[in-house]
């Protein structure tokens, strides 16, 4: 499964958003993630479906909306409507995660769980053959530009391992939080298939294809070990 690199807008320049977004996509990346934060399940405010809607029509890229939110369902059925193609919601914050996803798929969407670092992965092995994604959260959810958490590495090797061992190897692996020029391969390596990154695209050092070109560059070190 092709290494996916999903940029997550927090850390964009949100005057210049429009621009950044066409400077990403020249670059080449593969998908956009978009972090809704209600103030409550995490304690950092973001963006909502009229962001959402505002993305969708400038780009043709999938649109992964990753819902840091308490009771996601009242919410999904907006997000959706906005342009949103897949929808993932945390574990901790569903009380019939079951329900949720088939409410995600039932719309026309694909349904993603999400785990926070200190979450085991048993929480969602009921669950899984219902999946399109699992996002591994390698930071705690609610703010941008955080340092990547090493034990997450035998977490994603261990989903990967979970996944692959029930005939589900269709299910994308996503890893949230920290990825860098310098650990991207570590991560992919494990099994991640989809990688966040924020402030490694959108900062102040280089341009934004300069930093992408970077982060190409680790995952193509990663296939040259291997």
């Amino acid at each position: 499964m092709k290494v996916k690199l999903a940029p997550s807008i927090l850390t964009a320049d949100f005057t210049r958003l429009g621009e950044q977004v066409r400077e990403a996509e020249a670059a080449g990346i593969d998908w956009w993630h978009i972090d809704i934060m209600d103030g409550h399940f995490v304690p950092n405010i973001s963006v909502g479906p009229l962001v959402v809607r505002s993305l969708r029509g400038i780009t043709s890229l999938t649109i992964d909306c990753h819902l840091m939110i308490e009771r996601p369902d009242d919410y999904i059925p907006a997000f959706v409507e906005a342009g949103a193609d897949r929808i993932t919601v945390h574990v901790e914050a569903c009380r019939h995660i079951h329900r949720t996803l088939q409410l995600i798929r039932s719309l026309g969407a694909r349904p993603g769980v999400a785990l926070n670092p200190g979450t085991p992965l048993i929480a969602v092995e009921e669950v899984l053959a219902d999946l399109d994604l699992l996002l591994v959260m390698s930071v705690n959810p609610g703010y941008g530009g955080q340092s990547y958490l090493p034990a997450t590495t035998g977490k994603i090797a261990r989903a990967r391992e979970m996944i692959h061992s029930r005939g589900l190897s269709g299910i994308e692996i996503q890893v949230d939080g920290g990825i860098k020029a310098h650990n991207i391969a570590e991560v992919a390596g494990a099994g991640a298939t989809v990688l966040v990154v924020g402030s490694s695209v959108f900062n102040q050092e280089a341009d934004i294809a300069t930093n992408v070109r970077a982060l190409r560059r680790g995952l193509l070190a990663r296939s040259h070990e291997a």
